[in-house]
């Protein structure tokens, strides 16, 4: 059974600029100094695209898409 595919964020790169939650706001929240915050677990199949996206599109490169831990 396929795990799947979740978010993941390198915090010594990520800037807070909040283009990931503009991107993908059913997913990403940002917190009080504009980080991004998201569950746990993977992403339903439905947002991997959109996700891929706010990953591609990160400013810093601090998004990253990998493979879903457990399960």
């Amino acid at each position: 059974m396929e795990a799947g595919t979740e978010l993941d964020v390198d915090w010594t790169a990520c800037k807070g600029h909040g283009l990931c939650a503009e991107l993908l706001p059913e997913h990403i929240t940002l917190d009080e100094w504009g980080y991004p915050l998201f569950p746990p677990g993977p992403l339903p199949r439905k947002a991997l695209k959109r996700a891929g996206r706010a990953a591609a599109d990160c400013p810093v490169l601090a998004l990253k898409l990998t493979p879903a831990q457990g399960s």
